[in-house]
């Protein structure tokens, strides 16, 4: 590896045997020519025609896969809590549906642009892919640096904890649950998922689908549960539903954050377009089956919640999903909290399984570190990418500071978010013969990216000091990218103990890079 330690080298297919008797070979000081005899392992006997034997990501999404991944990351625990957060900006039941009903809007015109992005640019990697195709290396990697610092281990941290109270409260009906307890459940949580994708990728997707089905089980009671009361005349909330409403453009717009937070996710598969099976056909399907279910799923959810509690219990309520099945089921309420820490647990499946793919695909561009794009030699899953993440949102775990970290969160991810749409109008302009099996009305991506700005732009009037942390954790990449990625002529130290650690890794993850022939066929069938 030498002095190219964090550079990409597309043609290295992994070491051959040598001197240093461990079958793993020295890292190549230069980029090499491929050696077929040899990829990586002890005897060299793993092919790489694209057969089950060749190690890569293999091609195991399918298009139930892909919806529940998609369903399953968006319903986590935003629908269970934060109708309360967009009740108290707007002030009236109508106001707060139509800000339900514009943010499943939104998400279909974002995830519309990011289907043309994903089969146009048919790489794994979601916005990160797409910003380096259009903008190059640095605002790519300030992405990924942002990813890997706050975006995913923050919420996976606060998804996890969220598990973890709703699973534990109820062993303690008389009192909070105690702090130690609840965070060494969510660690429990993490660790669990994180060794279900490391051992297949079909593990990963069959709990998915199994929480996934779980969740709309909840949800589809919630609904019932609210409807066979309006059809017994319950309809107070909704007569003169307007009044009350706020005028307040920064009321509203706080509103539509908490709206925006319950849809994050509809971008989960584009994360993982390279591992999905026929992605010109089955990721615009994916997200076009996706988006209109959850948005009817969370109106009508809105709507039960409004018909059982008064807008009084809905903002005294920390979890209104809860007090709903208090009101309303009796017995059975206990079935609520129970649903929504299987709902967080399917979410956090998904987020655990998109990340480690953002990581994987930045380590193959050179991005961070080569360990991180290898493949376990007979399970096919990205290991190290999948243990670094999982260790990432434990890490995060252990402080009390996770919740403040979070409230970075928004205004980064729809910079991100914003910087994808704003790619595929330069993309465009600038490469106009480019491929692209599905395009949108240029007004889609327009008005989508406008609206992008403005969540960027309102955070820095409304939470200033907070905003200009965040951009200053986005900034601190700045110095690692010239360390990591442009500079050629690394420390010769850094270079040997990155070399130590990559190969002592290597052996005990049983990982290797992939073959890059075949992973750029991949590439050139999924588009």
């Amino acid at each position: 590896m030498g002095d190219d330690i964090w550079v990409k080298r597309a043609s290295w297919k992994g070491p051959a045997p040598d001197a240093h008797g461990d079958g793993y070979g020295p890292l190549p000081d230069k980029p090499r020519p491929m050696d077929r005899s040899s990829n990586g392992t002890a005897n060299g006997k793993v092919r790489d025609d694209g057969s089950e034997d060749s190690v890569n990501l293999k091609k195991k999404i399918t298009l139930i896969n892909g919806i529940c991944l998609i369903v399953g990351n968006i319903i986590g625990s935003g629908i269970f809590v934060s109708p309360k957060g967009v009740l108290v900006e707007v002030g009236s039941v109508g106001l707060s549906l139509v800000i339900w009903a514009a943010c499943g809007a939104f998400s279909v015109v974002g995830a519309l642009c990011y289907a043309e992005l994903g089969t146009s640019i048919p790489k794994s990697g979601a916005s990160y892919a797409y910003i380096l195709e259009a903008f190059g290396p640095l605002l790519a990697f300030l992405r990924l640096w942002v990813s890997v610092l706050i975006i995913e281990p923050t919420s996976q941290a606060v998804i996890a904890l969220t598990f973890a109270q709703y699973l534990i409260q109820p062993f303690f009906p008389t009192c909070v649950a105690p702090n130690a307890a609840v965070r060494l459940l969510a660690t429990a949580c993490v660790a669990i998922i994180t060794f279900v994708n490391c051992a297949y990728v079909r593990w990963g997707t069959r709990v998915q689908d199994l929480f996934t089905a779980a969740k709309l089980v909840a949800l589809v009671v919630i609904i019932i549960t609210g409807l066979v009361h309006m059809g017994y005349g319950e309809v107070a909330p909704f007569q003169n539903s307007f009044e009350g409403s706020t005028a307040n453009v920064g009321g509203i717009a706080l509103a539509l954050y908490s709206g925006l937070f319950a849809y994050a996710g509809w971008d989960t598969l584009n994360y993982a377009t390279e591992e999905l099976r026929d992605p010109y056909r089955n990721l615009p399907r994916a997200i076009w089956i996706s988006l209109p279910i959850v948005t009817i799923i969370y109106i009508l959810t809105n709507i039960s919640y409004y018909t059982i509690l008064s807008t009084t219990e809905v903002l005294n309520s920390d979890a209104v999903a809860v007090t709903f099945a208090n009101r309303s089921l009796g017995v059975m309420a206990w079935c609520i909290p129970i649903a929504v820490a299987m709902s967080t647990f399917g979410g956090l499946n998904a987020s655990i399984f998109a990340a480690a793919r953002l990581f994987f695909v930045g380590a193959r561009e050179g991005h961070l570190p080569d360990l991180l794009a290898m493949v376990h030699i007979t399970r096919y899953t990205p290991v190290p990418a999948v243990l670094f993440n999982g260790f990432m949102a434990i890490c995060y775990l252990t402080t009390d500071d996770v919740f403040t970290l979070i409230n970075y969160y928004s205004f980064m991810y729809w910079l991100t978010v914003g910087l994808s749409v704003a790619a595929l109008l330069w993309l465009r302009w600038k490469r106009p013969d480019m491929p692209r099996p599905i395009k949108v009305n240029l007004f889609f991506p327009i008005s989508f990216l406008v609206a992008c700005v403005f969540l960027v732009v309102v955070p820095f009037y409304s939470d200033t000091v907070n905003s200009l942390i965040g951009t200053g954790i986005a900034a601190t990449g700045l110095p690692v990218y010239y360390v990591g990625v442009y500079m050629k002529k690394k420390p010769a130290w850094l270079v040997k103990f990155i070399d130590t650690v990559t190969r002592g890794c290597q052996k005990v993850m049983m990982s290797i890079l992939p073959d890059v022939e075949v992973q750029q066929q991949m590439i050139e069938e999924a588009g």
